[in-house]
């Protein structure tokens, strides 16, 4: 099973970006999975942590990832989902961790992390 589960959402060709107040850089919303999680129930409290006024439509799963960062080294395990429909205000919640959301454009020029990267390459083709 996944370690992390991310969000990708999409709303008139932009996606929804989360930027991390740590590194400042930009990845698709999620997080680690507790014990008694399941990858949909991870994702979905990790939304209500970081983006409380977020409503989420219907989930999809669409891939599981299991690989190694080829430039950092870094292990990612994450369980990617995709949502019909999301409608709210995109106001953060955990302060500490997010310090803004935004719907960009996928290819746009700012930082994302590993991760993130790899999930919009993969989804959002040149």
């Amino acid at each position: 099973m996944a370690k992390s589960s991310k969000l990708v959402a999409a709303r008139r060709g932009r996606v929804l970006l989360v930027r991390r107040r740590s590194d400042r850089r930009w990845m698709f919303p999620g997080g680690r999975r507790r014990d008694s999680e399941d990858a949909k129930d991870c994702l979905r409290r990790e939304i209500k942590e970081e983006l409380p006024k977020l409503k989420l439509g219907r989930l999809r799963l669409w891939k599981e990832v299991k690989a190694k960062n080829r430039d950092t080294g870094r292990k990612m395990s994450d369980a990617i989902f995709i949502a019909k429909k999301t409608k709210g205000a995109l106001a953060i919640g955990d302060k500490q961790e997010i310090d803004r959301a935004s719907w960009c454009k996928p290819r746009s020029s700012v930082r994302l992390t590993a991760t993130s990267r790899y999930i919009r390459d993969k989804l959002f083709p040149k």
